[in-house]
């Protein structure tokens, strides 16, 4: 039988055939090979048990994607969280986000959460990032705003829930689909950030037709492996307008003689904090492949 792997958890993994969940060991060939299984594979297992609903998998199928941070594999879209304050944006960690899935092959969606507590400054987030054509949603759980469109976005796809701690996943996810009841945390005085509610990655079936992965929150991310210096711009979409009045071909938009880039961030045609932030992942990847 075929079947789609939901989560992984106290030595089981949990396959949905789309009729029925079945908890799953692994052949201990698998075992020997420390294979990894993530939430989103697709797998062929044989049923042990038919009432206790028990059986092994014995094959992975080949992945479309994955991401390794969260771990989670054949997804369509990652829809990265932010809140407007509590916490602060991140727009570092956000910026490297949209860089990891561009990379991994599935489709980023920007979700800027808790409108209702600064609607001004979403409003000016939005600006940012909207030059660079990434699909959004602003949202608000307590007054429902902007839900209707994220569930239209999230409809008939796997999509990955991803972000920081404390921007409000879990209690979104709660309001997109009210039987789910995912435990939602509060934020720290001390530290300016949310508390770990969710725990592992799971998939979760959606009534109104799709999957969703629920993710655990992180404030660290590193710069992908097989993002090249030479090719980072070209992750970054609202570049594109500035680069043919760049001198050179091979313009790396930094220190460069004459360049389109530098000059739209310098009389505010291209937001100037992301260019810098640009500056700061390139000068990372030259570092790293100097070392390599």
């Amino acid at each position: 039988m075929e079947g789609l792997l939901v989560k992984g958890y106290g030595g089981f993994y949990y396959v949905d055939d789309g009729k029925r969940l079945w908890a799953c060991s692994l052949r201990g060939r698998f075992r020997v090979r420390k294979q990894v299984f993530l939430p989103g594979d697709r797998v062929e297992f044989l049923v042990v048990d038919d009432a206790r609903q028990t059986g092994v998998v014995e094959a992975v199928l080949p992945r479309r994607n994955e991401l390794l941070r969260p771990p989670v594999a054949n997804m369509d879209q990652v829809v990265v969280v932010l809140a407007a304050v509590d916490p602060k944006p991140d727009l570092w960690l956000l910026d490297r986000l949209l860089m990891m899935i561009r990379t991994a092959g599935a489709d980023p969606v920007i979700c800027f959460n808790k409108r209702d507590l600064d609607p001004e400054g979403l409003s000016e987030l939005v600006g940012i990032y909207e030059p660079a054509g990434f699909r959004m949603a602003v949202t608000s759980t307590v007054t429902g705003f902007g839900l209707d469109g994220l569930r239209e976005i999230m409809k008939d796809r796997t999509t990955v829930f991803a972000g920081p701690s404390g921007v409000g996943k879990s209690s979104l996810l709660n309001a997109l689909e009210t039987n789910l009841r995912l435990k939602t945390g509060e934020i720290s005085a001390k530290l300016g950030r949310g508390k770990h509610t969710t725990r592992h990655v799971e998939l979760l079936a959606l009534s109104f037709g799709g999957w969703v992965a629920d993710t655990p929150g992180f404030s660290q991310i590193y710069l992908p492996e097989k993002v090249k210096a030479a090719d980072l711009a070209e992750l970054y979409p609202d570049f594109r307008p500035y680069t043919d009045q760049c001198q050179f071909a091979s313009c790396l938009h930094r220190g460069e003689p004459v360049c389109g880039v530098r000059a739209a961030a310098e009389d505010g045609r291209l937001d100037s904090g992301r260019y810098e932030r640009y500056r700061m992942f390139l000068d990372e990847a030259l570092s790293r492949e100097r070392r390599y």
